[in-house]
């Protein structure tokens, strides 16, 4: 147990040992809550139910709150895992929000362990009440994965990175994804993150879709359902919280949410045998959040312009009435276009509240969401109730996660658990089983001895995309000419390198295509994808597809 000089900065010390000894801690304004450093018992399971001395702690310090510090703590920002100084502006930014706005959480995004444990130890040790920290720890994602020093493509460090959902269900071992789901939660929390936003429960039902992709387990509702199970399970298991996400469902979409607003055509019978099917999974095992999707789903909405986290039919009435969900409701973030064209910051954090949301994830303006949301339940708009409801929810899921009994991690202790040898072997082997072959015609596989014309497809900024590949093939004693291609490889060049195909004995074509939220970009452009049918058609041709296996569709006449 951390004590409370390590809880609080020093600046406050006098008035919080005064504080600690009557169980209150001095907060900004006028009313006071509970100290977080009053003595909790670590759990051992989030699944346990709540002791006595638990359920008082919520009490207390829910009626310690003036209702501006209640909207606060359903009110969620992001924060870079970078190293800033206290003097950087945005990071004061941040630390006003923790301070002055007491905001309930914060989503942290990109950096190494050491940087995101101890900026989140910073935080800790300056919130009013425990912060209840987040990720999106998608397996792909890497979102703990340290940078890259571009000059010699040093790696600058991470946790552990496993193959993305998609790859996880490719393995045909359902445990895969319990073992993933395990390890990212002990990594996870050994940085002093409680929740991660995993796993997407989404059907991937359109394969054009930007956004949602090899994030899905696939497009059979039920393998989707059995594997975000699994993951659920084993989230809990690694002592994070898990989120099924994006309901009603994000899969059936050509549309990326983060530029603007998807419709999904469905019938409700379709959305009942499809899309609700995992979420149904996920919520029976006990999964404690539920992340809203930013599309429009006219079939219960009524309309095609009203995104489902502001529309109360779907996150009141499907989610809770419908599929009886207990949990917590958490919007997507509330700065992607899909919610954020045509709503201002305060319009869609009262509506979003009034839809049935518990916590508003990553408003544009934190203090402008609260206020806004205060004024809408002083003036009758939202029942002090909800948000009382609401509150007490994210109390307890601090309880739950350990937030309040141990709030800071361990710097050193960490080094044993994140990127641990065991960890990165599982992830390896994982990927070893996802490698699907799907055809083989000319019985180009396994390579044989002779010369191989390596053409690695790649974007600009995948930097490192060819070089595992090539490094293995040339061990494996083959000869290898590298060549690379990117989207905007011109024709003479593209001729050039296929006069050197014609003097190989055969052509390996990796394609490294990887979805990025924003931008849309799925498949290879068409001049190369066409070029690469070509080459084919002149040499014996293999083609490996890295981070989409879309990107096969685009080959219909290669061999292997």
């Amino acid at each position: 147990m951390p004590s409370l000089a390590e809880i609080y900065p020093m600046s406050k010390s006098i008035l919080l040992v005064a504080a600690f000894l009557s169980g209150c801690s001095v907060s900004p304004g006028t009313s006071t809550v509970p100290s977080p450093a009053t003595r909790l018992t670590a759990r051992a399971s989030l699944d346990a139910p709540l002791t006595s001395a638990e359920r008082a702690w919520i009490d207390r310090t829910l009626s310690g709150m003036s209702l501006r510090q209640r909207v606060g703590q359903m009110t969620w920002i992001w924060v870079l895992g970078d190293y800033t100084s206290e003097g950087d502006s945005t990071f004061a930014e941040v630390m006003r929000w923790v301070e002055r706005d007491g905001v309930g959480g914060a989503t942290m995004s990109l950096g190494t362990p050491i940087e995101v444990a101890a900026k989140a130890n910073y935080m800790q040790r300056r919130a009013q009440v425990p912060l209840l920290m987040s990720s999106d720890l998608e397996p792909g994602l890497g979102r703990l994965e340290g940078g890259v020093f571009t000059h010699y493509l040093m790696d600058a460090g991470s946790a552990t990175v496993f193959p993305s959902a998609m790859a996880i269900a490719a393995t045909g071992r359902d445990d895969d994804a319990f073992d993933v789901a395990r390890i990212i939660g002990m990594e996870a929390r050994a940085v002093g993150i409680h929740i991660n936003f995993a796993p997407t429960v989404d059907v991937n039902n359109n394969p054009s879709n930007p956004v949602i992709n090899t994030r899905s387990f696939g497009e059979d509702p039920r393998r989707v359902a059995l594997l975000s199970e699994r993951f659920v399970r084993g989230s809990h298991a690694g002592g994070v919280e898990a989120t099924a996400k994006h309901f009603p469902g994000h899969g059936d979409t050509d549309v990326d949410s983060h530029v603007g607003l998807p419709v999904v055509g469905v019938t409700s019978a379709r959305l009942d045998s499809v899309e609700l099917v995992p979420f149904r999974a996920a919520i029976a095992a006990g999964v404690g959040l539920v992340m809203s999707a930013h599309i429009a789903l006219p079939a219960i909405e009524g309309d095609a312009s009203t995104p489902a986290t502001l529309a109360p039919r779907i996150m009141k009435g499907l989610l809770r009435d419908s599929l009886g969900f207990r949990g917590i409701a958490v919007t997507d973030a509330l700065t992607m276009e899909g919610v954020g064209k045509g709503y201002g910051v305060g319009e869609s954090s009262v509506l979003a509240v009034k839809a049935g949301a518990d916590i508003l994830l990553k408003p544009g303006d934190p203090t402008k969401a609260i206020d806004a949301v205060v004024t809408a339940v002083e003036r009758g708009e939202i029942p002090q109730a909800q948000i009382d409801a609401s509150v007490r929810r994210i109390l307890e899921l601090k309880i739950r996660t350990n937030a309040v009994a141990v709030p800071l991690v361990s710097l050193d202790s960490l080094r044993r658990v994140v990127g641990s040898p065991e960890h990165r072997a599982t992830a390896e082997r994982i990927a070893e089983r996802a490698i699907t072959l799907l055809r083989d015609r000319d019985t180009l596989l396994p390579l044989a001895a002779g010369r191989t014309l390596l053409v690695q497809y790649m974007p600009e900024t995948e930097l490192r995309a060819g070089k595992a590949m090539n490094a293995e093939l040339r061990r494996l004693g083959r000869a290898v000419q590298l060549v690379r291609v990117g989207p905007r490889t011109g024709a003479a060049e593209l001729d050039s390198i296929a006069r050197l195909a014609d003097a190989a004995e055969r052509v390996v074509v990796a394609t490294f295509v990887r979805r990025i939220e924003g931008e849309g970009r799925v498949a290879i452009p068409r001049p190369i994808s066409d070029w690469i049918g070509a080459l084919a058609a002149r040499r014996a041709t293999a083609v490996v597809s890295f981070g989409n296996p879309y990107t096969i569709r685009q080959f219909p006449a290669v061999s292997t």
